[in-house]
This record gives structure tokens, sequence and C-alpha cells, in this order.
């Protein structure tokens, strides 16, 4: 999405009259921070959140990359992992650098790339300890329906006596193109379920460096815990300030960047039909990237065409290790920010030249 910048985020803490919290950003201490998070964070992360879900149910990482990793090594390790491609790189990979043994479920366009329930029973065994899910969905910005969401779920409830971990990557849920697409987090959804969020997406601010893992159950709370004193255990209390500056104008930067998402997405869609000779896709439901297929040219050749005229896309490679047929024209294009128009006119240039 959009970046914020700090004047931005100032100004609206002001605006909202919260001077206790523009008071501590210029006087706060730089001791360490609480393992795991400062109590006022955690509550702000909480009110994302159903009623079941408070502080205690909160861990604040600096950023998801690691809280991703963190994870993994938790749950993942001497164990068996089902992933799904293509993704992501750290969501897909992390459970196989954790040492675990790791089943890649490969989606397809053709089911909009949402989670084909059979293929996935197929590749469940007694030694499936975690699952990690994308929703919305990184690259191709779908998402499943709420039918499909709830047969998910059940499914694997009725696995290893609904032992099963999901992890479930939301770090573009709160961007969905129309509220009504929302799906509850995995943290409101399911007993075993742990939301993994950063403050880059929804809200830009990226350069807080702030990501959380969030689960009803305490007791995947304190397994996270034990392997988070490994890693970064403690975030700076600027980045916390200023996540819940972000958090208190929640609503403000959302309406922003889904407005900015919204617009690119007409002049995306415009495109698409330009020159539906050349490319197809699955029309975006939620974020700010999409998954559009090259149907004369694979993606990488395709990727290294646009690079020598200063055009940077994604190409399917870097979502998969292996890249199969299916997917080999797909790169995805991210739409979020201001300026979009002016980049999407170059790529139109290249086609057109």
């Amino acid at each position: 999405a959009q970046p914020l910048n700090n004047v931005e985020l100032l100004s609206m803490t002001k605006d909202r009259g919260d001077v206790e919290l523009l008071e501590e950003w210029s006087n706060h201490s730089l001791e360490y921070t609480p393992n795991g998070g400062s109590e006022d964070l955690r509550v702000e992360i909480a009110k994302l959140y159903g009623d079941a879900i408070s502080a205690a149910n909160v861990l604040v990482f600096p950023g998801a990359q690691v809280a991703l990793q963190t994870a993994a090594f938790a749950f993942a390790s001497n164990s068996h992992t089902i992933v799904f491609t293509p993704g992501y790189q750290s969501t897909v990979q992390a459970p196989l650098h954790a040492g675990g043994a790791v089943t890649n479920v490969p989606l397809s366009p053709s089911d909009s790339f949402t989670i084909n329930l059979q293929t996935l029973q197929n590749a469940i065994t007694p030694d499936t300890k975690y699952i990690v899910i994308n929703q919305p969905y990184n690259p191709a910005g779908t998402l499943m329906t709420p039918s499909q969401y709830s047969s998910f779920l059940s499914l694997i409830l009725s696995f290893n006596s609904g032992s099963i971990t999901i992890l479930s990557d939301e770090v573009y849920r709160l961007l969905e193109h129309s509220p009504a697409r929302r799906l509850p987090s995995i943290a409101d959804s399911y007993p075993n379920g742990i939301s993994c969020v950063t403050m880059s997406k929804p809200w830009g601010a990226c350069g807080v460096t702030i990501g959380w893992l969030v689960s009803p159950n305490l007791s995947a709370i304190e397994k996270l815990k034990d392997v988070q004193y490994f890693g970064t255990a403690c975030p700076s209390r600027a980045s916390e300030i200023q996540a819940i500056m972000v958090l208190k104008s929640s609503d403000k930067i959302l309406e922003r960047n889904l407005k900015i998402i919204n617009e690119n997405k007409v002049l995306l869609s415009r495109f698409m039909e330009k020159f539906k000779e050349y490319f197809t896709w699955n029309v975006p439901d939620a974020g700010a990237t999409c998954f559009i297929d090259c149907l004369p040219l694979t993606s990488a050749i395709l990727g290294a065409e646009l690079a020598e005229v200063g055009i940077g896309v994604k190409p399917a490679y870097c979502f998969c290790e292996e890249v199969y047929e299916e997917i080999e024209g797909y790169f995805r294009v991210g739409y979020g920010e201001r300026g979009f128009k002016e980049r999407l006119e170059k790529l139109e240039e290249f086609v057109e030249g």
C-alpha cells in the first residue's frame, strides 16, 4: 500500500488530540521493551480481532519475516508441514528452513488460486502438524469464499484429533476491495490458528518494522515465546509507539489506501481488457497485488525483456522453486501506490511497441 511518512503520522495523532502519545514519542526511554512487545501495543493489536482475543494472545516481532520464521521453528521442525505454491517465499519456505518435511500443494488459476480440498486431503498424513495458508492470497489477490473457508477449517479439524496448527499469512487482510468479502481471521475461526500480520501492507507503515502473531491458544503463544528468545525478542520502543499511532488512525489510513487501490484497479482492468489477446488474470478481490498470465511468453522471458526497459515485475519463479506449466506465464504486479498510472503507461508502451 501507499507508504506513510512520519510527518503524516504525527499530524494524524495531533489531530486526534492524543497528547500523551505525542509526549511519549518525544520522551520515550531507550531501555529494552518486554519480550514479545509492550502491553499498550498488544492491546491495540487485539482490537483488530474478536472478543476472545486479548493482549495475552498477541506476540509482537520486528516485522513479519521474523514472525514467520519463529512460527516455523516452533511448529514445523521434526514434523510434516503443508504449504501452497505459488506463494510468498518466506511463507512457503520458512518450514523448510526450520528442518521439517514439507509438501508443496500447487494452486491452480482454474480454481482462482484457492485450495482444492481433495488435493489437500490427499496431502495430509498422520505426521502433519502444521499447515500454512495465505488469505488474502499473495500474489493473485484472490480470496476463498466463506463456504470454502468453512469447509477448509472443517476438513482440518477432522484430521489428527484437531491438533493441526494453521498459520494464516493475513498481511493483506483489511484491504478487501469490498468489505463484504472479508473473511474472519484464523485467530477468530480455529482453536489452533495463528494469524500473521505486519504494519507494512494494510497501513503502508513498512518502516515501522512491526509485525505480530495472534492465537486464541495460549499454549501456542508460550511455545512461540520460547522460540522467540533465540531470535529478536524485543522490538524498539520507537517502533512500538509509531505502530500504536498507526493503529489509532487505522480507519483513516485504510480508507485512503483502499481508495488508491480501487482507483488503480480500474486502470489495470482497462489495460487487461485492451490487451486481452496477450494477458489474462483472476480478477483480485483484496490486497494490492495481482497475478497476470502473459499468453505469448513465459514470465521469465517477459521479466527479462521488461527489465531492459526499466520495468520491474515478479515472474512466477519468485513464488515457487519449480515453475509448473500452468503458471509459467504468470507475473505479479503491485498496484497499491500513487504513481501506478505512470508505471502502467510504460507497460502499455512496451506492449504496443
